[in-house]
């Protein structure tokens, strides 16, 4: 198993041990970090790890989880308790283990040449883009987040972007962090301000809704941009069809073909 991943999907299974598994709020939000080996090495902003929360046979399907950062051996998975899965997930301790499959699908198209960047995120979406913005500052691009929440229990990484030394900017439903009102609106008045010479692109990853308005506001000012995908992932390697969405091009699985998609590919 391990080797058929390895050559055919670019994958690997593996047993991950726990070296983490923090409440950050409220049981409602989880950052577990992992030794993951090679693993470690071979993942790129935008793609996911997928896991087997126990070795029971409920739940029987893995789950999908983003990869939020990478170090030399280890990985880290930011989450939100939604479900049976991750309830189970966030009960796992410290030196267990956790079958794994990664890194899976296709990441972020990363930019040429020098642009501006800006990163789009609604809740739990800011996982992937953190370990984006590591890249990012990596290869001194330069670029600006914004973060948007029900209300300031759903902001999460603001602290981690701002040790990146970057502009964080932020808003919530209900107004008790940040500007009140949805994050598009931070990036509706974003867009067409001067503020930069350089080319803009666009990164997001939050839910359905945010992504139809962040398309909708990149394609008036006609800058590219690229959405990051959240679907029910069963097999995770392409095989069962289940995560298929609509496309210019076709139908696509976010598993295999994702999960980051250009926005103007995408049928709503």
């Amino acid at each position: 198993m391990k080797n058929m991943l390895n050559c055919y999907y670019h994958m690997l299974q593996i047993k991950a041990e726990i070296t983490e598994n923090t409440e950050l709020f409220a049981q409602t939000y989880y950052q577990l970090s992992l030794k993951v080996g090679e693993i470690s090495r071979l993942a790129k902003p935008g793609q996911f790890v997928h896991l087997r929360v126990n070795q029971k046979t409920v739940p029987l399907l893995r789950r999908p989880f983003s990869i939020h950062s990478v170090g030399e051996k280890n990985l880290q998975i930011l989450y939100k308790v939604i479900g049976k899965g991750t309830e189970i997930l966030a009960q796992r301790k410290k030196g267990e283990f956790l079958d794994m499959i990664g890194p899976s699908g296709n990441g972020y198209k990363l930019p040429d040449g020098k642009v501006k960047v800006v990163l789009v995120a609604g809740g739990i979406g800011v996982a992937s883009l953190y370990f984006l913005a590591e890249e990012l500052t990596r290869r001194s691009l330069p670029f600006v987040v914004l973060i948007g929440g029900k209300s300031r229990e759903d902001i999460l990484c603001r602290d981690k972007f701002k040790k990146l030394n970057v502009d964080v900017m932020v808003s919530t439903e209900d107004g008790t962090s940040g500007r009140k009102g949805l994050v598009t609106d931070l990036l509706q008045e974003l867009l067409p301000t001067p503020h930069s010479q350089l080319p803009i692109v666009v990164y997001a990853c939050g839910p359905t809704e945010m992504f139809k308005e962040t398309a909708r506001i990149a394609r008036k000012y006609a800058v590219p941009c690229y959405l990051s995908l959240e679907k029910i992932i069963a097999c995770g390697v392409g095989a069962c069809q289940g995560c298929v969405i609509n496309t210019k091009d076709g139908y696509q699985r976010v598993c295999k073909d994702g999960p980051v998609f250009d926005s103007e590919q995408i049928i709503w």
